[in-house]
C-alpha cells in the first residue's frame, strides 16, 4: 500500500503543479491586457484633456482607477495560485483549495495594501493629465522635489542589465527573473547562470536570490513597462526642454 501511495500522491503533486503554473501564466497574458488598455485610455484622456472634455476625462480616470484594482486582485490571485502549486502537498483527505487560495490572497492583500505597484501607474496618469496644460509644474499639493522624485519613478525594479551596462530600452532580448524581478540581456544572463563562478546567483549587488534558466524570461508585461519606462523618458526630456526655456540665462 505504501509503495503505491507515494507515486500517487508524487503524480498528483505534479498534475496541481503544473495546473498552477498554466494558470499563472494565463494571469499573466490578462494583466498585460489590462496594462495596455490603461496606456491606451490615458492617451484618450490625455486627447480630451487638451479638448478640456473635464467630464470624459473624469469617467476614464475612475476607469483605470476600477482596472487597477482587477489588477491588484488578479495578481494576488496569481501569487496564490503558485504559493499553494508549489507547497501543497497532497494527503489522504482532500485539499480545500479554495480556502488555501482564499487565505493567501487575504495574506498578501494585506501585506500590499499600501506599497501596491498600481498606485504609481495611478499617480502617472493623473500627471500625464495635468502635464497637458501645466508641462514642468507641480501637482497641485505636492513639493517640487516629490513631483521630481515621482516624475522619473517606473514600474521596473532595474533600469540597466547589471552585466552589460546597457539600459533596459537598448536590450536586444531583455528578459526578468520570476523570483528576483530583475532584468537582464538574455544572452549574458544565460553565460552568467551557465558559470561555475556565478553560483548561480543574481549579478544583482545585494540580490540572494539563486536563477535557474527556466525562469529567466520575457514575461507579457516587460515589453509594455519598457515601452512605458521610454515614453516616461521623452515626456521627461520635453519637461527638461519647457523648464530650460523658461528660466533662461539671466548673463549677457
Amino acid at each position: 500500500m505504501a509503495s503505491t501511495s507515494a507515486p500517487r500522491s508524487n503524480a498528483a503533486y505534479g498534475r496541481i503543479k503544473s495546473a498552477a503554473s498554466t494558470l499563472c501564466s494565463d494571469n499573466q497574458t490578462i494583466l498585460a491586457e489590462i496594462r495596455k488598455t490603461i496606456i491606451m485610455m490615458k492617451e484618450i484622456a490625455v486627447d480630451l484633456e487638451r479638448d478640456h472634455e473635464s467630464e470624459m476625462v473624469k469617467k476614464l480616470e475612475d476607469g483605470v482607477t476600477e482596472l487597477l484594482e482587477a489588477s491588484d486582485n488578479c495578481t494576488h490571485l496569481s501569487n496564490a495560485i503558485q504559493f499553494v502549486g508549489n507547497e501543497y502537498q497532497p494527503g489522504v483527505e482532500p485539499g480545500n483549495f479554495s480556502k488555501l487560495l482564499d487565505d493567501q490572497i487575504e495574506r498578501l492583500t494585506a501585506a500590499s495594501a499600501s506599497t501596491s505597484q498600481n498606485n504609481q501607474i495611478l499617480r502617472q496618469f493623473r500627471e500625464a493629465l495635468w502635464n497637458v496644460h501645466h508641462l514642468g509644474q507641480p501637482l497641485p499639493g505636492d513639493e517640487l522635489e516629490d513631483i521630481v522624485m515621482t516624475s522619473t519613478e517606473c514600474n521596473l525594479l532595474n533600469v540597466t542589465c547589471p552585466l552589460t551596462g546597457k539600459s533596459v530600452m537598448e536590450l536586444k532580448d531583455p528578459v526578468r527573473s520570476m523570483d528576483c524581478k530583475h532584468i537582464y540581456e538574455l544572452e549574458a544572463i544565460l553565460r552568467h547562470i551557465r558559470s561555475t563562478d556565478s553560483q548561480g546567483r543574481c549579478p544583482v549587488t545585494g540580490c540572494p536570490k539563486p536563477l535557474r534558466e527556466n525562469r529567466v524570461l520575457c514575461d507579457p508585461l516587460l515589453p509594455i513597462e519598457i515601452d512605458e519606462l521610454r515614453s516616461m523618458n521623452q515626456q521627461s526630456t520635453r519637461a527638461d526642454m519647457i523648464e530650460d526655456f523658461t528660466h533662461p540665462d539671466d548673463e549677457d
